[in-house]
């Protein structure tokens, strides 16, 4: 048996001191006494079920070079991280079970936190014929093409129906191509304009955003949108809401903690969507207070070091963002007193669970022993060369931090240490 002392357990939305036991991969009810029992002291900590992050790219098959499941769920542990949810955006796309099947074979293999792929709603993310949902489904989170909106509204519906027919949500990219610039390089608004920049139009999102949740009213599929970035998607996702419709999303850490005037030319910035004016950051602050925004996801992206060397024109979209993330949303927004830490630890935690139907993690007895301890006393400078990710393109490198994550259990097992001077590994 594993005893973790000295932190405060997060137990159904709420703090309490106490120990928290975990025995065979499960959360246990806590002994009299320590006898026999490895004790790991967490003092001043918190100790909360581990995060979900439903959208990452981890690169392999097709793209190791980048990323493979190995450094990619090593860098989600270090991040806090317990499970991830896989982009399709592989090679072979997983849109059969012939192709999801390879992927399957690296995470039985290498993977140290669950990992759960996403299949692809089109044949090869090409946006015409649908992939073989029904063999998928059993296997897979959901379906999205991301990287890529779905540009027809008869394939769009079609594919919400045959999610919904097979329990699963449509996850999406939204992305109306017919109002970008093919060769955009940021958000289209002040820095775009005082650089010389060409701008990524922000309707091309929402109108999207509009489009698919019209669909979703006709066909009440469980619909998720990824990445919101504008505050027009805010305020549609938010009277879907209000008018009952099956409807969730998420924002990531780099579009709640900055804007468009904190740019560099530098391809550690360069992500799709692109991060926005303070009014969209303002909006999608707004949106995580009141629920409209569910989830915090990452969008872990990483690229070569060569491929994000060319600046903002000419970098591959994509940036890293798995082991900055909470250090990052804790001292921008909780430290701040912007967001109180349950609001992102609901967002973290609970919501993509409840969300994707994944099992509970209340830390109770019986609960899988997934288990992230948190350090909201460790000042520290982000720095990407010490990162556990192949990527190193992340828009916080050089931020000093306030918090970190102290260690990760994922099923009983320790798959991330990080407690110097404050704990001993058992």
């Amino acid at each position: 048996m594993l005893l973790l002392t000295g932190g405060a357990v997060r137990r159904d939305g709420r703090f309490e001191e106490g120990t928290l036991a975990i025995s065979g991969g499960k959360i246990a009810s806590a002994p009299r006494n320590a006898d026999g029992a490895s004790v790991v002291r967490v003092p001043g900590c918190l100790i909360v079920p581990g995060f979900v992050d439903v959208h990452v790219h981890f690169r392999q098959p097709g793209y190791a070079y980048k990323e493979t499941i190995r450094s990619g769920t090593s860098a989600a542990a270090a991040g806090g991280y317990t499970s991830v949810c896989t982009m399709p955006n592989l090679n072979p796309v997983p849109d059969s079970m012939e192709h999801l099947q390879a992927q399957l074979d690296w995470i039985r293999r290498d993977a140290v936190v669950r990992v759960h792929p996403y299949g692809a709603i089109t044949q090869g993310e090409r946006g015409a014929a649908l992939s073989d949902f029904e063999a998928l489904a059993p296997h897979v989170a959901g379906f999205s093409d991301d990287g890529k909106g779905v540009q027809s509204r008869e394939v769009m519906r079609e594919a919400m129906e045959r999610a919904k027919a097979v329990g699963k949500p449509i996850v999406a990219h939204c992305e109306d191509e017919s109002l970008l610039r093919k060769d955009w390089a940021t958000h289209d608004g002040e820095y775009a304009r005082r650089n010389g920049l060409p701008g990524n139009n922000p309707e091309s999102e929402w109108r999207q955003v509009e489009r698919d949740l019209e669909l979703v009213r006709d066909t009440r599929c469980q619909y998720h949108v990824c990445h919101v970035s504008t505050k027009e998607s805010v305020a549609l996702i938010r009277d879907a809401k209000r008018d009952g419709l099956p409807v969730s999303c998420e924002t990531a850490p780099h579009y709640l903690c900055l804007t468009d005037e904190e740019l560099l030319d530098e391809g550690r910035f360069k992500m799709n969507p692109p991060i926005r004016a303070a009014a969209d950051r303002d909006a999608l602050i707004a949106g995580l207070l009141d629920g409209t925004v569910d989830c915090i996801a990452t969008d872990h992206a990483p690229h070569s070091a060569e491929e994000k060397s060319r600046g903002l024109r000419g970098s591959l979209n994509g940036v890293v963002g798995l082991e900055t993330a909470f250090p990052v949303l804790y001292t921008r927004l909780v430290e701040t007193g912007l967001v109180p830490i349950e609001t992102v630890l609901r967002a973290l935690c609970e919501r993509p669970r409840e969300i994707f139907g994944f099992p509970r993690c209340g830390l109770s007895p019986g609960d899988a022993a997934d288990v992230t301890i948190l350090d909201l006393n460790r000042p520290h400078v982000i720095n990407s060369a010490n990162f556990r990710s192949l990527g190193r393109a992340a828009p916080f490198d050089g931020w000093g931090v306030s918090a970190a994550v102290a260690m990760t259990i994922c099923g009983g097992k320790i798959v991330c240490h990080n407690l110097p001077g404050k704990g001993e590994l058992p």
